[in-house]
């Protein structure tokens, strides 16, 4: 069951009787998103400097919470199903995991479907995290919904690599190309997320040739979870996303993944960046930044 604060915004956006999202022009929708993000956020924490930067031809926003260097850093892959949000949708939200946390956050501006279909934002996550790992000593990746899929897969990619993650950060990820689940069937008509966006996310990701194994859109399916960087999992309870988030989480502990999973009860798809109207949002991002202080705090910095 929604809480009244949950159920009082869903509401709102039901009575909007907006069309469906594959029938608005997605620049429009992506501007759209940009331009409510900030209000929907409400105040974000001060950080001492938050700069634009190239990473290995990408661009990143790097926020970094005091002036003297920070030991560690989490790259921060934003939802919004591989086709929308940018790190202008997640500004605040970044801003306040660095403050909260203390560490760096490297935000990825990864090219968005379908101008730039599969696999390109996970070539683009990946690029971005070993950037940052030649420059700071312990790193961290997360994401939510769509970025925490990509956040999953990157740290798949990492311990094949070798290359060490101190702890991968799942926000209601994406973990699976499929709809046959139970919180599928029961929270299709919230307002916050259906089946038929979700298919329609699906179809605009893997529009292009299929050119690196299914784990780099849906680590559910890989063979062996063993070996990969501790876990936070974070669901919603009332989301079609809870039960194969869960099930990862599910995966990762039966692998011997060490790993921490919260459901936040009376949750929707989302609700993460919204702080100015579910108070259960600052619980998750103090939950969130916790687990990055804890997993990456230290003594040196390179960048």
């Amino acid at each position: 069951m929604l809480t009244d604060q949950a159920s009082a915004f869903l509401a709102e956006g039901r009575a909007q009787h907006l069309p469906p999202i594959w029938e608005v022009p997605i620049a429009q929708t992506r501007a759209d998103l940009d331009r409510g993000a900030d209000a929907l956020f409400g105040q974000a924490p001060e950080v001492a400097a938050i700069e634009d930067q190239d990473a290995a031809g990408l661009p990143v926003r790097v926020y970094r919470p005091t002036e003297a260097p920070t030991s560690g850093a989490l790259v921060y892959l934003h939802g919004g199903g591989w086709a929308l949000g940018s790190v202008r949708s997640h500004d605040r939200l970044c801003r306040a995991l660095a403050a909260h946390s203390g560490q760096t956050v490297v935000s990825a501006d990864y090219r968005l479907a379908p101008e730039h279909p599969f696999p390109a934002a996970i070539e683009d996550a990946w690029s971005v995290t070993r950037w940052t790992a030649q420059r700071w000593d312990h790193v961290a990746v997360g994401g939510d919904s769509a970025g925490g899929q990509l956040a999953a897969s990157v740290a798949l990619r990492a311990r094949d690599a070798g290359l060490e993650l101190r702890l991968q950060v799942l926000i209601y990820p994406v973990t699976n190309h499929s709809f046959d689940t139970a919180s599928y069937a029961a929270f299709n008509d919230l307002g916050a997320l259906t089946q038929a966006e979700m298919r329609w996310f699906w179809r605009t990701y893997l529009s292009g040739p299929k050119q690196t194994p299914a784990v780099d859109h849906s680590p559910l399916q890989a063979a062996s979870l063993s070996g990969l960087a501790p876990a936070l999992v974070i669901t919603a309870a009332c989301d079609p996303l809870r039960d194969e988030g869960e099930a990862y989480a599910d995966c990762l502990r039966a692998a011997g993944v060490q790993t921490v999973h919260s459901r936040y009860p009376g949750m929707f798809h989302g609700f993460i960046r919204l702080p100015a109207r579910i108070d259960e949002a600052n619980a998750a991002i103090a939950q969130v930044a916790d687990a990055v202080r804890a997993a990456c705090g230290g003594q040196r910095a390179t960048a």
